[in-house]
């Protein structure tokens, strides 16, 4: 028995990392994600407070959960991460000025993040705190990775800088087109296609249709048959 709690919490951990990574395979944040990306500081300092809040957030709404009455679940929810995103905030103000500025009013906009919402709505309230703890790591660092992966190669390729170190020297001639709007989805594109044929090789294809599960107002959708809520 213990051996197969390890599994799932080890489980729980790493599917955010690729096979439910949120935003090369299940395409949320998707907003956040385009916005920030162009440069790699913006893309860690993003990365690593929407991993704190996911974290605090789903070990306090799973510590709650049975507390918390099911009609006003997600008001709720949305109070708890306001919170948590209003220290991560004043943190990041107080010690962090240049990176507050550079992420502007992305940062408070963590709070509405369909990702951190989703884990807590469609993880968070079933499961324990130690097994919330984990998919909160494992979904912020898989997020965290995504925004790399983008920032590196746009700022590389439309600046020709990595963290704001030039690399190719006065003569390279940047390809703009990559920290703009358009080379942000087209990197996205080809990450998103890169994941997806990795999880492939690995056997771990994503779910065709995901139901119900996540969606913060799935209790009170007509469409939703009550097995697909329950379940």
């Amino acid at each position: 028995m213990k051996s197969i709690k390890k599994e799932n919490l080890l489980h729980e951990l790493t599917k955010g990392f690729l096979k439910e990574n949120p935003v090369l395979r299940l395409v949320l944040g998707t907003c956040p994600t385009l916005a920030v990306s162009t440069s790699v500081e913006s893309a860690i300092g993003m990365g690593l407070a929407a991993t704190a809040v996911l974290l605090f957030s789903n070990m306090l709404i799973s510590a709650l959960r049975k507390v918390i009455p099911d009609k006003v679940r997600i008001p709720a929810y949305i109070t708890i991460i306001a919170a948590l995103v209003t220290a991560v905030q004043l943190l990041v103000k107080a010690y962090l000025p240049a990176l507050d500025q550079s992420l502007g009013i992305y940062l408070p906009l963590i709070t509405v993040n369909c990702i951190i919402l989703g884990r807590a709505d469609g993880f968070a309230n079933r499961h324990s705190v130690a097994a919330s703890a984990l998919d909160g790591i494992g979904m912020g660092i898989g997020f965290t990775a995504a925004l790399l992966a983008m920032s590196a190669i746009r700022e590389v390729l439309g600046a020709g800088t990595f963290y704001g170190i030039s690399l190719f020297g006065e003569n390279y001639t940047p390809m703009l087109i990559f920290i703009l709007p358009p080379g942000g989805f087209f990197v996205y594109g080809l990450l998103t296609a890169a994941a997806n044929a990795i999880a492939r090789k690995k056997k771990a294809p994503i779910k065709e249709s995901f139901g119900c599960e996540g969606c913060p107002s799935a209790a009170g959708c007509a469409g939703c048959s009550s097995k697909e809520v329950l379940e």
